[in-house]
């Protein structure tokens, strides 16, 4: 089964889709909901520049969804 959410996501479309994924954003202290770039920002990109390995990140996300 393939997973549902995906790092070329932007998190304002993972946060409006899936709003259960904002405890695992903050478990990686991600403060996605008050930022500007959550627009348009990849989940690879926030990822890479918070310093966070992107497959972990997914793989939390996608269990978090079910």
């Amino acid at each position: 089964m393939a997973d549902k959410i995906n790092k070329d996501m932007t998190f304002f479309e993972l946060m409006r889709t899936y709003p259960e994924s904002v405890k695992v954003l903050q478990n990686y202290n991600l403060g996605c909901i008050g930022c500007m770039g959550a627009q348009n920002e990849s989940l690879e990109q926030g990822a890479r520049a918070h310093g966070i390995e992107i497959d972990s990140l997914m793989k939390d996300l996608n269990a978090a969804i079910g």
